[in-house]
């Protein structure tokens, strides 16, 4: 059975740069406050009209199948992972394969957040083994921008996100010991009210004090969203970050070293990891716990922020445009995030 190999990848952030000093208009915070806790300095923000989830996609899309060598008309299967869609249906895939003029092939949409890509890619990587498909897109983007809370009640998550996408071009490669050697996906319901955003939903309204069985049918028809949601700021993401903290420092290495052991290899045979960029202080953790080099870990979370499902391929793109990555590298892609969902995936490159 051949395995799947990253034949051209490609990365994409919008022009605007906001730094931390920036947000000190909208909300009580400093450069200092944001980079002690996080380790970002900046990010990128998209355009407010012009620049959306999907064009961001095409952009780091043009460039993935460019290197690829490659048209769009050879891409036979998108996969789009993102947790801030375009509309909330239908979603990007469509959009994405309507944009770049492709041919009427299957576009699924993943929603797993920060894992996003990698549960992506792992999905990538099984139609690509079984001969279904020879071109699979994949892609992770995200426009976060538009719908953070920028006052002070907001900041503890508006100062961490920022925007941008990342596209790779998965194709069969018959060379041995070469490509992507196994992925690793996971998850955990149990905690998944910790890191979500609640509202829009069809969950009956989270913080109704009433049961929803004695709602009239008016009233449920302003469910979806309403103007108390607005008011009340209800309509923003809520993370309760210590405990997200606590759970990724555990998960991050288990399922890292998952990716090693099934393949016979140990963290110092690890040419770079490339983990979610979620808090510099978590990839920090997991280096020092894995007994790592700061050669061997890659982090770009300063100049990005956190840009969920797009991270990792933005900071995989930005590694082996730098030259870090060389054939034959082993390399170790790993992310945590909401739900809970968290994911590995090993790479020969």
């Amino acid at each position: 059975m051949p395995r799947s190999k990253i034949a051209g990848i490609g990365m994409y952030v919008p022009e605007k740069v906001v730094t931390n000093n920036e947000l000190k208009q909208y909300m009580d915070t400093d450069d200092q406050w944001i980079q002690e806790r996080t380790g970002i300095q900046e990010r990128h923000y998209a355009h407010r009209t012009e620049e959306t989830t999907t064009t961001m996609a095409v952009e780091a899309a043009t460039i993935a199948i460019h290197r690829a060598g490659i048209s769009a008309g050879d891409i036979d299967f998108i996969v789009f992972a993102t947790l801030s869609p375009d509309y909330y249906f239908p979603g990007c895939g469509v959009l994405l394969q309507r944009a770049m003029k492709m041919k009427e092939i299957g576009a699924l949409d993943v929603r797993n957040q920060c894992s996003g890509f990698l549960y992506a890619l792992s999905v990538a990587d099984q139609f690509i083994k079984t001969g279904m498909y020879k071109n699979i897109l994949v892609v992770g983007s995200e426009k976060h921008s538009f719908g953070l809370d920028f006052t002070t009640r907001g900041r503890n998550i508006s100062v961490i996100f920022g925007d941008g996408a990342g596209a790779v071009v998965l194709q069969a490669t018959e060379k041995e010991n070469c490509g992507i050697l196994s992925t690793h996906l996971h998850s955990d319901g149990e905690s998944a009210e910790i890191l979500a955003m609640y509202n829009p939903g069809t969950h009956a309204n989270h913080w109704a004090d009433k049961n929803y069985a004695a709602f009239d049918e008016a009233e449920i028809g302003q469910m979806f969203m309403s103007h108390a949601m607005i008011d009340q700021a209800q309509n923003f993401p809520f993370m309760d970050g210590q405990s997200v903290f606590k759970k990724a420092v555990v998960k991050f290495p288990e399922v890292i070293m998952e990716a090693l052991i099934k393949n016979g290899y140990n963290p110092s045979d690890i040419n770079l990891l490339i983990p979610h960029q979620a808090n510099l202080r978590i990839s920090q953790f997991v280096q020092q716990k894995l007994k790592l080099r700061d050669d061997q870990v890659y982090n770009n979370i300063q100049h990005y922020g956190n840009t969920t499902a797009a991270s990792v391929p933005i900071a995989l793109c930005e590694a082996w445009q730098k030259g870090m990555i060389k054939e034959g590298d082993l390399v170790c892609l790993a992310a945590f995030g909401s739900g809970f969902t968290w994911a590995s995936a090993l790479l020969k490159w």
